[in-house]
């Protein structure tokens, strides 16, 4: 009964170890969970079965440990819950492009620092150089820095 109990509590701090390590990074309650069923699995044998067998326990926990890490990483689990897609998509900047300083405009959004303008028929996203500026007032380019526009009220 006693191998039972410390097989049984191996096993189980062996999945709550890879479902830590592998699907729930970070210090959880699996991870807690898993430290404290190895602890009390060693903790266990090494007082009822005395240090012999305790010491067997110990061992068979930390290789058990280990290979399960390097059985997981070398299985095709891995492959099926990675991800493999590349984020190959650019943004559309052709309508910022086509702007130059000193045209005008008017914003569509409240400028806390960025938002959007209507300038020239087309919506872009802007900065603003004069701080907070409400919707709907009118604007200025006043020039483009490193793609993106930089606005000021229109005096």
């Amino acid at each position: 009964m006693d191998i039972f109990i410390i097989t049984v509590l191996i096993i189980v701090a062996i999945i709550l170890f890879l479902v830590e390590v592998f699907l729930i990074p970070g210090i959880s309650v699996a991870g807690i969970a898993a430290v404290a069923a190895i602890i009390y699995a060693n903790y266990y044998a090494f007082v009822y079965m005395g240090p012999v067998a305790g010491f067997i326990t110990l061992t068979v926990s930390a290789v058990t440990c280990i290979g399960s890490v390097i059985v997981f990483m070398r299985s095709k689990m891995l492959d099926k819950v990675s991800l493999k897609k590349n984020i190959d998509s650019k943004i559309d900047r052709k309508a910022e492009r086509s702007i130059k300083a000193g045209e005008k405009g008017i914003t569509t959004t409240r400028l806390a620092l960025i938002g959007y303008a209507e300038i020239d028929g087309k919506i872009v996203e802007v900065k603003s150089v004069d701080g907070f500026l409400d919707e709907k007032t009118p604007v200025v380019v006043s020039r483009i820095a490193d793609g993106a526009i930089l606005v000021e009220k229109d005096k």
